[in-house]
């Protein structure tokens, strides 16, 4: 990343490695990552800590599966020139925060998380009864918090993900704040007033040395002319609502691996029309004479994703008329998604024949992820009471 970039608005997110990222992945995220990267000063990493807390018996597809997702990654529109692209356990800095913020963060905070019943109700054959699986929102916080980000982006549905992290910063800056600070233009003696109350309160007239919480907490009792406050270690990032259009799969469900419904942004032509000629569609439409519905069928969904408005007329007008019979009108959705598909499939393409460039922006990426992340760490370490860290 350049210097301009470096000066912008930061954004951070990231995705589980469950293998090639499908058109669900790409429209809800990808797709979004590839227009901030213009905009903002964007780290987005491949979870691969978080694939163990569902996945931790079988882990012989993990490094296969990060090497696919960073290849959609590239794919998909991420400039390693634009952004910064990491994996999540080249930057040790992930678990050390995690483990740091979990030293305060209450049980009832992770046990009220809406995905933590859910995800244990759809892998009941799994034993998710571990401390790893109860604590991913909270390596999902430290994730973040990381690295100070002002956005998380997020779709509408998924905004109150967030909220859990910004109670754990709240909390961590209330038990560690940082530096006391009086406002810019304040007089000298004020500060001076503010540590003499802070003297009385400690009965330590020869006191020299101050705490933040110490002073923070004179300052009320002391009559200034100034503002004041205390630095800010972990700010609260705010969401960022983003597209996030829920796609159907070939079977009319939420597109999901778990389904087994899903078009990769991988799949070859003949793979795509094969799959959505098996496309459920408007249930009242039995026979080929029958009037539809495109409001109710899953494959004009996908038509007002990926085809232009003159062919979703032209569907609207041919459903609703019976002048068109579905396999007419999933055939011109596969023309549009292959039209779409046919660049990121090109890219592809080009950094799987070069798995060492893949690679070589990986490490790259760590290595910017290290350094943005080690500041952090500085910083919580010294309100924290920590040793020094060496560089």
């Amino acid at each position: 990343m350049n210097e301009v970039t470096a000066n912008r608005p930061r954004v951070l997110s990231g995705m589980r490695p469950t293998g090639k990222l499908h058109l669900g992945n790409y429209m809800g995220a990808l797709y979004n990552w590839t227009r901030l990267q213009h905009e903002y000063e964007c780290y987005f990493f491949i979870a691969d800590l978080h694939a163990l807390t569902t996945s931790y018996e079988d882990l012989s597809r993990l490094k296969e599966n990060i090497r696919e997702v960073a290849l959609d990654f590239l794919a998909g529109g991420l400039d390693p020139e634009l952004c910064t692209i990491f994996v999540q356990s080249d930057v040790p800095a992930h678990s050390e925060l995690h483990t740091l913020l979990s030293m305060f963060t209450p049980l009832g905070w992770l046990e009220r998380v809406p995905t933590y019943k859910d995800q244990q109700e759809q892998l009941r054959e799994k034993d998710l009864a571990t401390y790893g699986f109860l604590g991913y929102p909270l390596l999902q916080s430290a994730d973040i918090l990381l690295y100070q980000p002002d956005f998380v982006p997020v779709g509408r549905d998924q905004a109150a993900h967030v909220e859990l992290t910004r109670e754990v910063a709240r909390r961590f800056n209330q038990l560690y704040p940082g530096s006391f600070y009086m406002a810019e233009g304040a007089a000298p003696w004020e500060l001076e007033a503010v540590k003499t109350k802070a003297r009385k309160l400690a009965g330590q007239p020869n006191k020299s040395e101050f705490t933040p919480h110490e002073l923070i907490a004179a300052a009320p009792q002391t009559k200034l002319k100034s503002a004041y406050g205390t630095r800010t270690i972990l700010p609260e990032p705010d969401v960022l609502l983003t597209p996030s259009p829920q796609l159907p799969g070939v079977d009319g469900r939420k597109m999901s691996k778990s389904y087994g419904n899903t078009i990769l942004l991988s799949d070859t032509e003949a793979d795509i029309r094969s799959k959505l000629k098996t496309m459920v569609t408007d249930p009242a439409r039995v026979y080929r004479t029958d009037a539809g519905n495109p409001d109710v069928c899953p494959v004009f969904a996908l038509h007002k994703l990926f085809s232009t408005e003159e062919t979703q007329a032209e569907v609207r007008v041919g459903c609703t008329t019976a002048g068109i019979g579905c396999i007419e009108c999933k055939g011109w959705v596969a023309d549009a998604m292959v039209k779409e598909l046919a660049p990121i499939q090109e890219r592809r393409r080009k950094f799987e024949a070069d798995p060492d460039l893949v690679e070589d922006i990986l490490y790259q990426g760590g290595t910017r992820a290290r350094a943005r992340s080690e500041q952090t760490m500085r910083e919580v370490g010294e309100v924290m009471g920590l040793r020094a860290r060496r560089v």
